[in-house]
């Protein structure tokens, strides 16, 4: 763990000097500052802001990063790990990255700030190397959520997107759709979306089938964009017999406009959607999705930082199984 002396070692001043800089108190040099602040960025420190408080106990917080807690993937992951860490006395802390690198890495450095016991974070961003650095040198378990593909920390628990692709090409394929497309959202932050999407087109493409691929970057992924983009899709590209979208809110926003502008679906073009989130606001179109279970994924997490704690060593990669969840749309 980096420590004060650390960076006053490098900086060539005193640790009372680097305390003074970090806590912006006392008469210091701007060149001074400026030797502190770019040693303490180059060795990746953090300020312990629990010093003195915790001296004497061990932490029983776990700090949790994830994209938004308005996602009902990750409000169900976060649900079943309150749940069962609430029964050993630990608690969470809830920060949000907004699929945003720079803001990912201030939300690592004020959570590792806390000096938690564990810190649970959701992979598939494309991190800063602060991050990177952070994540590296600071002695905290680091325990991954949603990216099954690229395993990091000590633990890594999420599905496939690769394999999530796979799944949605294979379904258009057996039936029989030879022009189909994609439409997402960010999908150059959200890195797991992107190999869902690659996969995707690749198998398609492997098959000698069309795809059209409508994304935009300045859009997010809700039923709104979903909207705007098969509209886009509609207006721009040629006519379709399947779309899949990123997630199931965007294919919602995208069968108001399908149903609006007289498409039939499925006997017109068959409707895909990922992450199975629309389940229970189904009233009479089911759309068909590619489900993954988020309580299973906080059970697992749960799971995992009960056993560090007891002394056990967890399971390092948990790929969560994902199934085709069959509706009305395809």
């Amino acid at each position: 763990m980096v420590t004060l002396a650390d960076v006053a070692r490098l900086a060539k001043v005193s640790t009372m000097t680097v305390s003074k800089v970090l806590r912006g108190t006392g008469a210091i040099s701007d060149q001074t500052k400026t030797r502190v602040f770019e040693a303490a960025d180059e060795l990746g420190y953090v300020p312990n802001r629990l010093a003195g408080s915790l001296s004497t106990q061990k932490s029983m917080l776990v700090a949790v990063l994830i994209p938004s807690i308005a996602d009902t993937i990750y409000a169900e992951i976060i649900s079943s790990l309150h749940s069962l860490l609430d029964r050993a006395s630990l608690s969470i802390f809830i920060a949000e990255s907004q699929m945003d690198p720079e803001v990912e890495e201030r939300q690592i450095q004020e959570l590792l700030s806390l000096r938690p016991a564990f810190l649970v974070r959701s992979g598939g961003i494309a991190s800063t190397q602060r991050t990177q650095l952070l994540l590296q040198r600071f002695d905290v378990p680091h325990i991954q959520i949603w990216d099954g593909d690229d395993p990091q920390g000590q633990v890594t628990v999420g599905p496939s997107h690769v394999e999530a692709g796979k799944i949605a090409a294979r379904h258009f394929l057996e039936l029989g759709l030879g022009k189909v497309a994609y439409v997402g959202a960010e999908t150059q932050l959200d890195l797991c979306a992107s190999r869902r999407m690659d996969s995707f087109i690749a198998d398609i493409n492997a098959a000698g089938a069309l795809v059209s691929v409508v994304t935009d970057p300045d859009v997010p992924r809700q039923a709104e964009s979903g909207e705007l983009l098969t509209r886009r899709l509609l207006e721009e590209g040629p006519k379709v017999e399947g779309i899949f979208y990123l997630n199931d809110a965007m294919a919602i926003g995208g069968l108001r406009v399908l149903l609006k502008a007289g498409c039939r679906v499925p006997e017109d073009v068959r409707v895909l959607g990922f992450n199975g989130t629309s389940r229970e606001q189904t009233i009479n179109t089911r759309l068909t999705t590619i489900s993954t279970d988020g309580h299973r994924i906080g059970e697992a997490v749960a799971d995992a930082i009960l056993a560090s704690v007891g002394g056990q060593v967890a399971e390092s990669h948990i790929l969560c199984p994902l199934t085709l969840d069959p509706g009305n749309t395809t």
